[in-house]
């Protein structure tokens, strides 16, 4: 499998998550998008259930496929642990590695052979690794819509929809989060769906250390 741009970006739209971006969402510019939308009662209960659910999940596991701009389709496994901290493994050939330890998400380019280094909150999706997840404040939900058994929400940064946003998709009855979709600043989206995840585990604590191809943990440089 052929690794694209798409597959080493991945680490500045999930920003420390994950879990996720990774939607159809397309924020336009302009005071609705600003500010999210005027959601209606029954919205503002769905959106108080996507709040309660985001924030009792404290770790999870999970196979992912992920589907680039272009098409490409990267396949790997994710693990999360709120609040701040998050590691993306893809399968072979693609060598990349993404970690968040809590203060900064590590992107190991594997066919350049180094790291980089960004702040978590670089992301749309860094809110999702929040110690207590709001989709209010600096966070705004543009859309709720129901789909068969399907419960969408579009958020975006407050004030900032030209940085893009994530679009999340979940199960309903009971509330289970499958899928979401990063849209970048460039207008390009990039969709992750969670394959058989798990939550509420232990997750062994070196799965957040950032590793080098000989697996010597490393300390990021101030």
């Amino acid at each position: 499998m052929m690794k694209t741009r798409s597959s080493r970006n991945l680490g500045r739209q999930l920003a420390g998550l994950a879990l996720a971006g990774l939607l159809a969402l397309a924020p336009a510019a302009g005071s609705h998008a600003e500010t999210g939308a005027a959601l209606t009662p029954t919205d503002k209960a769905d959106v108080a259930r996507v709040e309660a659910y985001l924030n009792s999940i404290h770790t999870m596991t999970s196979r992912f496929a992920q589907i680039a701009p272009n098409g490409g389709v990267a396949q790997g496994t994710i693990y999360l642990q709120r609040p701040g901290k998050m590691r993306v493994e893809y399968d072979p050939p693609v060598q990349d590695i993404i970690v968040a330890t809590g203060k900064v998400l590590i992107h190991y380019d594997g066919e350049l052979d180094q790291p980089s280094y960004l702040p978590q909150t670089s992301s749309p999706a860094a809110f999702l690794l929040r110690d207590q997840i709001k989709l209010s404040g600096d966070v705004a939900v543009t859309k709720v819509e129901h789909k068969g058994n399907q419960l969408l929400v579009d958020v975006i940064e407050t004030g900032s929809a030209e940085k893009g946003g994530l679009h999340l998709v979940f199960t309903d009855n009971p509330l289970a989060l499958r899928q979401w979709t990063v849209l970048d600043a460039a207008g390009k989206s990039t969709q992750v769906t969670l394959v058989d995840p798990k939550f509420n585990i232990a997750i062994d604590p070196v799965k957040f250390l950032f590793e080098t191809p000989s697996r010597r943990p490393q300390t990021p440089q101030q």
